[in-house]
This record gives structure tokens, C-alpha cells and sequence, in this order.
């Protein structure tokens, strides 16, 4: 069986016909791509309403797996949770019945569809991607204007939904820089366009925008939001790892330092100094490192098969390859290797190390592969790849 564009080529799934190179050199953290194309089943198996339907009415969801927004009038907690903190199905339905959208956010946390769509996404950007699922009734709007504090994608599953563009008070805010409509007044939409099922959009932050369900037939659609680092986050782990290095930068600040007669052209000169030594011991290496090292251990794993498949490392001659989309880094010190991986580390003898050289080079491995290690060992060591989300069966 054929797997879905969606997952083996994310981007292709969400972009197309713009191409990688060109998202990233003429839209990305600049300006909105609005995909138009007839393929209403595009994202066909990722999401549907009778999906949502069933996890609604099936499971009894918690406090903050649920909510629910309209415009005007606003809804009220109360209207569809119970005081125990769950969800209360009745209090859901009446109130899309009324109008109001149903938010499911961060869906790919217990989906295994859309957390396996977010982790392809994940390994082309390298930064961390959430969902937010939106289902509204038709003739009815969930939000008014507004921008976000990161860059969205927005897949429209079922339904069609008037989206309109305004323009941008504010280039790449802060995350946490939260839009204030008594700061930023929307002005007239400077674009204006209905999203169907199948198309796609991109939402750079900090542009203010709005929309509503299009037609006589609901609006099911995926807001894909990718939280990333800066370079401002970047440079401050770099200036940390500079003052674990350099006792001058840890004294405190000179005595009396907020008093209004304070003179401080000595400090001037000392910040001076210390911004010299910033610019002569700051290292782009270890900062990244870092973060290279924080994103990787920070993804979910995928271990979808684990556990019925569990017996394959030992069927004799079975190959395995690496899993798409899996993180890793090697390292070694020649008495252990280490594999860093989604969820932290997976430590292997360094009699391993050749074969997995082989599969993290993109060979395929079986038991054979591993020639340091006796036949038992080297199954040991494909169970743990296995085990840990690193391989698949070939």
C-alpha cells in the first residue's frame, strides 16, 4: 500500500507547486502562500469530521483537550464542561449547534496520524510542530481579527472557509507577544480568498488575519504551528556559556547601581569590556550543539510496532532499516557508542559500532551486520534499535 503524500513528503503535501528552495527564499518569515489547487482529497486519512466526532463522543476528554470559541456571542466555559474538569459531550454538541467552533489542540499528542504527520514536519525544520484543530458550523466564525506569535500552515480538510489578510503591525513578535486589539486596528484586508478542502496556507506571524466558514456545509481544518528558536535565543545560550567561562561577567552589579544619582560611566566601561570578551569567546558551535542535542531529546518517539513486532530482531536473517523521519546524533568514546534520539539516549558496546554506522549511513542491517559481536549480542542490539523507535522491519 501506497503511503500518503502527506507523510512521505510533507512539504510537497502542503506547497505544491511552490517548491522547497523557493518557500524558504521567497515566503518563509515574509510573506502569506495561499495554495489553490483542485484535490479535495489531498489530505484524505489525516483527519475528518467523523473522526472528530468519535473522539468526542467516545472519550471522556479533560480540561484543556477541548474548547470551544465563537465571535459573538462568546461561549462560556460552563456551557460545555462540567465542574469535575471533563467534558461535557452534550454541552459540546448544543453549542456547535449554536454556532460555535470546536478546538481541539495539540490533537498529535494522542492521535498517532496527525503526531506521525508532526514528526515528518519536524525533520525537515528542525523545530517543534504542534496542531490545533478547528471544526465550525456553517455561516459562523470562530475568532475575530487577530495575529499570531508563530508561523502557521493551514491544511483545509473538509469544508471551505473565507479567509481575509490585514496587515502586519508587528515583523516576527515574541513568543508571548500576544496581539491587542486596542493596539493593532485591522484596517481593510489587503487580500481576501476562500480555502477549500485539499489547499493549503501559510500564515507568517505577526500578520493579523481572520476567517469564517464559507458555504452551507462545515469547516474542518489543521492549523500546523511551528514553534522555533531565534537567533536571539541562540545568542543568549551562547552568552551563558560565556559567563560559565569568564567570573567577571558573574559579579553583580555595582552597589547603589538604581539610586537616581548614580554615575555610570564606570559601568559603561565595564559593559564595554565585557562585550569584547563576548565578541572574542562566543562560540556559534556550542550554542548550536546545544540546541541541536535539547530538539532531538525533546521529540516524541515513534514507536508504532514495537510491541506487536517485538519477536522480529530475533527471526533469523530479518534486515532492518532506519525509521523515516527518526532523530539522531552518534557519538562515541570508543568504550560505548551512543545513539541521542528522540526521548533521550539509547547506549550500545562498542563492538556495535560498525553495524550502525551501516544503518544510520541508510543501509539496511540484520544480526550479520553487527561483526564485533557474538550472534546474541547483536540480536540484543537490533532489539533495542527496535524497541527504542529507531528501525523498521524491511
Amino acid at each position: 500500500m501506497t503511503a500518503p503524500l502527506w507523510l512521505t513528503d510533507p512539504f510537497r503535501a502542503m506547497i505544491d507547486p511552490i517548491d522547497r528552495e523557493a518557500f524558504f527564499r521567497d515566503y518563509h518569515e515574509k510573506k502569506p502562500l495561499i495554495v489553490h489547487r483542485e484535490d479535495p482529497g489531498r489530505y484524505a486519512g489525516l483527519l475528518s469530521i467523523a473522526r472528530i466526532d468519535d473522539i468526542i463522543s467516545s472519550i471522556d476528554l479533560r480540561d484543556g483537550s477541548l474548547d470551544m470559541a465563537r465571535s459573538e456571542p462568546p461561549v462560556r466555559r460552563e456551557d460545555y464542561m462540567f465542574d469535575t474538569g471533563y467534558v461535557d459531550r452534550g454541552g459540546v454538541a448544543n453549542q456547535y449547534r449554536q454556532g460555535a467552533t470546536v478546538i481541539l489542540p495539540q490533537l498529535h499528542m494522542t492521535d498517532a496520524v496527525l503526531g506521525e504527520f508532526c514528526r515528518a514536519v519536524e525533520s525537515i525544520l528542525s523545530c517543534h510542530v504542534q496542531t490545533n484543530i478547528y471544526l465550525t458550523p456553517p455561516d459562523n466564525q470562530g475568532f475575530n481579527t487577530h495575529y499570531d506569535d508563530h508561523d502557521v500552515f493551514v491544511l483545509q480538510i473538509e469544508g471551505e472557509k473565507l479567509w481575509r489578510f490585514y496587515e502586519t503591525p508587528v515583523e516576527n513578535p515574541y513568543r508571548g507577544e500576544g496581539f491587542s486589539p486596542e493596539a493593532h486596528q485591522a484596517g481593510e484586508p489587503v487580500a481576501e480568498f476562500v480555502l477549500k478542502a485539499g489547499e493549503c496556507i501559510y500564515v507568517p506571524r505577526g500578520l493579523m488575519h481572520d476567517a469564517q466558514t464559507h458555504g452551507d456545509t462545515a469547516s474542518l481544518h489543521i492549523t500546523l504551528g511551528l514553534i522555533v528558536k531565534t537567533w536571539a535565543d541562540l545568542m543568549l545560550e551562547a552568552v551563558s556559556e560565556v559567563a560559565l567561562r569568564t567570573p567577571a561577567m558573574r559579579h553583580s552589579l555595582p552597589p547603589g547601581f538604581a539610586q537616581p544619582e548614580y554615575d555610570r560611566s564606570q559601568a559603561a566601561e565595564q559593559f564595554k569590556g565585557l562585550a569584547d570578551t563576548l565578541v572574542q569567546e562566543m562560540s556559534l558551535d556550542g550554542a548550536m550543539d546545544f540546541f541541536v542535542d535539547s530538539f532531538i531529546r525533546s521529540r516524541v518517539p515513534n514507536t508504532r510496532g514495537t510491541i506487536s513486532g517485538y519477536t522480529a530482531p530475533a527471526r533469523p536473517g530479518q534486515a532492518f532499516r532506519l525509521r523515516a523521519f527518526v532523530p539522531w546524533r552518534f557519538a562515541g568514546d570508543g568504550d560505548e557508542n551512543v545513539i541521542i534520539t528522540a526521548g533521550g539516549e539509547v547506549r550500545f558496546p562498542a563492538e556495535a559500532e560498525t553495524g550502525l554506522h551501516k544503518l544510520l549511513d541508510g543501509g539496511e542491517v540484520t544480526a550479520a551486520s553487527f561483526e564485533g559481536q557474538e550472534e546474541a549480542a547483536a540480536i540484543e542490539t537490533l532489539g533495542k534499535l527496535h524497541a527504542y523507535g529507531l528501525t523498521i522491519p524491511v
